[in-house]
């Protein structure tokens, strides 16, 4: 989903949504979009590796940061019933796994180009919940 597409879907919203940053939301919808399809493709680009049993925490790495990234781009796209606490928690665990898979990947990155565009993916999203949550209070 791209900025404009996230954009225009908090635009149609019907109710308020208060004191959100609207950009730093829709940013970090779209980054943890995007991080997690990079982590979905370097996990799947590992098990194609002639050395794939070396990156096996990268591939665990690489998927739980990806179910994490798409359960909080889902969180963040509900805003009825909101409860600051749970959104606030999610975007925690997710920048936490984000630096995890990025710092795991960073270990690959010399020896495999997937691992380091999975890194900077997973460095961008972690950036993005760190300052959607300081957005929040």
């Amino acid at each position: 989903m791209t900025t404009l597409a996230i954009d225009d879907m908090l635009a149609t919203y019907p109710a308020d949504l208060g004191r959100v940053d609207r950009e730093r939301l829709a940013r970090c919808i779209e980054e943890c979009a995007a991080c997690a399809q990079a982590c979905t493709a370097c996990a799947d680009a590992c098990l194609s590796e002639p050395d794939v049993a070396e990156l096996t925490t990268c591939v665990r790495t690489d998927l739980d940061c990806a179910d994490i990234c798409e359960a909080t781009g889902r969180v963040l796209s509900r805003h009825t019933g909101y409860d600051a606490n749970v959104t606030r928690a999610q975007l925690r665990a997710c920048a936490t796994v984000c630096g995890a898979c990025a710092d795991e990947c960073a270990r690959h990155a010399a020896s495999h180009e997937h691992c380091r565009v999975c890194a900077e993916a997973c460095r961008r999203c972690e950036r993005a919940c760190d300052e959607l949550l300081a957005a929040l209070g």
